[in-house]
């Protein structure tokens, strides 16, 4: 499954607003909910902010991927977001995040729900991918940079 294939344009917001990283999931959260495959959006901010407690999702580099799995799904949804400031959100590299990724899986799709992951990290991890995602202007941009990324990747 590709990155793409789950994330819609509807979903994205490349002035994601927010001061804290509470704001920020919450605006995240009300993002993703316009997804019809959201069933319950309490339930899924409540497994985002529960797989919060356990351990930061800001990864590093200016990238946070909070996510969770609930029965509050119908299917994989995910949403981004591109915040206007840098957000400080505990991240493992201690540095703030612009970049925000929220995934959420139902409870019984662990496998996918992990290969989407490692699939994010990977593509994050690359400077000139995350530098092209924050000069973006519309969602249409950012869901155009994850699909040209990806082709990039099964052409390997």
């Amino acid at each position: 499954m590709k990155i793409s294939d789950i994330l819609e344009e509807k979903l994205v917001r490349t002035n994601l607003p927010g001061q804290s990283k509470e704001e920020v999931i919450n605006a995240m959260v009300e993002l993703v909910s316009q997804s019809s495959k959201v069933l319950d959006k309490d339930k899924v901010r409540s497994a985002i902010f529960e797989r919060e407690k356990i351990m930061s999702t800001g990864v590093g580099n200016g990238f946070a991927i909070p996510h969770g799995k609930t029965d509050a799904v119908a299917d994989t949804v995910a949403a981004f977001g591109v915040t206007d400031q840098p957000i400080q959100y505990q991240s493992l590299d201690e540095k703030p995040v612009r970049l925000i990724f929220l995934l959420v899986g139902k409870d019984n799709m662990v496998g996918p729900h992990i290969k989407l992951l490692s699939r994010i990290s990977r593509l994050m991890n690359k400077e000139e991918f995350r530098t092209r995602l924050l000069e973006t202007k519309t969602p249409h941009e950012v869901l155009e940079i994850f699909r040209q990324e990806e082709a990039s990747y099964s052409e390997m």
